[in-house]
């Protein structure tokens, strides 16, 4: 597969971009420390993590409440529906 412009119209894309300045975004200084960041993301992550685990345990604990308060009594089977 080659690299660059191949028809008339890609060409005059060239020409028109080639001079086009933008921003380096290499050369420019954050103003959010990325260390700072990524601590931030792994709380918050860790956070989530906690309220899930914390969610299935309630989940569980409801479950078992209800299965040992449930009344469980016999379906009357009507002979003719049989």
């Amino acid at each position: 597969m080659a690299i660059g412009a191949r028809d008339y119209i890609d060409k005059l894309l060239v020409k028109k971009y080639a001079d086009e300045k933008v921003d380096n975004h290499e050369a420019m200084e954050s103003m959010v420390d990325p260390n700072k960041m990524l601590e931030t993301m792994n709380d918050v992550a860790a956070i989530q993590r906690n309220m899930f685990m914390l969610s299935q345990k309630l989940y569980s604990a409801c479950y078992a409440v209800n299965a040992r308060a449930a009344r469980y009594r016999a379906k009357e089977v009507n002979e003719n529906e049989a």
